[in-house]
């Protein structure tokens, strides 16, 4: 038997049936699905010193386990010496097993460990995707504390097919995500 990531069995077996009651659904095709989970980090540091993004894409590729795409410089901008197509930050984008082991970990294991942690945000971009800023890469317990030496931090976008906010965030609600205050319905 294949394995099968404890979240999307959760999401298959409780969250459908919860939310198709919840949001009086005809079809389970109905139900919001999370599509992707896109990790961001800007390294507008990595202009002066090289090593700063092989370090980070070393720390990214072991918290999300699959290597990250270097994102680059679209124009010149010359008070922040930057040249055109010069890596400039990186991003990768887990679907399927990867994205729920990835938010397994992150729910279980990373916010938690945030110093005087009290819950994330609720605000959702209007279409049901929510988007969290984490200020330190420490968190993780991928990231060995002795070989970090610049503080980092992701921008973690949740994307999914809800039509609207309070779908969204029903669903990574139930996902566990601890939002600060709840919804009024």
């Amino acid at each position: 038997m294949a394995y099968v990531p404890t979240l999307k069995s959760k999401y298959k077996e409780e969250i459908v049936p919860a939310l198709q009651k919840e949001f009086n659904y005809k079809s389970v095709m109905q139900v919001p699905v999370l599509e992707k989970i896109v990790i961001n980090q800007g390294l507008g540091s990595a202009i002066a010193d090289k090593k700063i993004m092989e370090v980070a894409i070393e720390e990214l590729t072991s918290i999300s386990g699959q290597k990250p795409v270097t994102t680059i410089s679209r124009k010149d901008i010359s008070n922040f010496k930057l040249r055109k197509k010069m890596p400039i930050g990186l991003r990768v984008t887990l679907r399927s097993d990867r994205m729920y082991e990835f938010l397994d970990r992150l729910v279980s294991i990373a916010l938690p460990r945030i110093r005087d942690f009290k819950g994330i945000a609720d605000k959702f971009d209007g279409s049901g995707n929510y988007t969290l800023g984490v200020t330190e890469q420490i968190i993780f317990p991928e990231i060995v504390m002795d070989k970090v030496t610049k503080m980092n931090g992701y921008n973690i976008t949740f994307v999914t097919t809800a039509q609207n906010d309070e779908e969204g965030y029903a669903l990574l609600k139930s996902f566990g995500l601890p939002f600060k205050n709840a919804k009024k319905n």
